[in-house]
């Protein structure tokens, strides 16, 4: 008597994980590229016999001499300041506003079509009305960097209300969570990959918003530095000195929400996008 072993469907491979880079190579492969870049940039200048475009040892001694007045930090602290108020704002009035867009459908039919009129206006085309209504103040540039980042929190937290699995929702309520409780435990947990992919989008305009708002609406920071070395003494040291140190702290940010997206009290949530 013969016995038969059953047949098993065949079951595909799970794709194979991507593999996190080593602490050596996230950092040697960037350093690397950054060599590299400030080598054709020294290259270039030597080539073109420029007087005008600054030398890396040039723009590194032009932090010096803003560091050696006592003005830098001054000017990165004035633009850290800025984007903190306005990002802020945005994160108290977005995140429960997308929050009820996307749990209440009737909100969402009255009020979405006025967040996607207001949306693709960008908040450059504010500052005339923002010098109008709070003059060439801090709040003008607070303003505009609440408007650059409150629509991308809004709409990213609705998406992600939206896209909450319905089996999560059943499970909550099965539990006997109170709406409060469901809301707190289950949904937004669930919606917090999308909403973390929006607070990066909407910290990058942010951060977008306080440099081209400076050069027009205040008189400080790093913006600012921009635009007054190019006016006093063509002084493209400074300029590209400023450019860097906007590049280098908008990495800095956008590091930041990335470290805060792989924190393990909030990884469970990724699993449901």
């Amino acid at each position: 008597m013969s016995t038969k072993k059953p047949v098993t469907p065949d079951v595909p491979d799970a794709p194979p994980r991507e593999k996190r880079p080593g602490m050596l190579e996230a950092i040697l492969l960037p350093t690397l590229a950054a060599g590299v870049l400030v080598a054709l940039w020294q290259g270039a200048v030597v080539l073109s016999h420029t007087d005008v475009f600054p030398a890396p040892l040039a723009v590194l001694q032009g932090l010096r001499e803003l560091a050696h007045k006592g003005v830098l930090a001054g000017y990165v602290r004035d633009s850290l300041l800025r984007v903190g108020a306005g990002y802020s704002l945005a994160l108290i009035f977005g995140i429960p506003l997308g929050m009820t867009l996307g749990w209440y459908a009737w909100t969402a039919r009255a009020i979405n079509p006025v967040i996607q009129l207001l949306r693709p206006i960008s908040p450059l085309a504010w500052i005339p009305v923002a010098i109008v209504l709070f003059g060439v103040t801090n709040l003008a540039a607070v303003f505009l960097i609440f408007l650059g980042s409150f629509f991308p929190i809004v709409v990213a937290t609705m998406n992600g209300v939206r896209n909450v699995p319905q089996m999560y929702l059943s499970a909550g309520r099965n539990f006997g969570l109170s709406a409060p409780a469901l809301f707190s435990r289950v949904i937004f947990p669930a919606a917090l990959p999308r909403v973390l992919t929006g607070l990066r989008v909407a910290l990058g305009v942010a951060w977008l918003v306080v440099v081209a708002a400076e050069m027009i609406a205040v008189d400080s920071g790093l913006g600012y530095l921009v635009i007054d070395s190019r006016n006093a003494g063509k002084r493209y040291d400074l300029v590209v000195a400023a450019m860097l140190l906007i590049g280098v702290i908008g990495l800095a940010l956008n590091t930041l929400v990335r470290l805060i997206e792989r924190l393990r009290a909030v990884r469970w949530g990724f699993l449901a996008s």
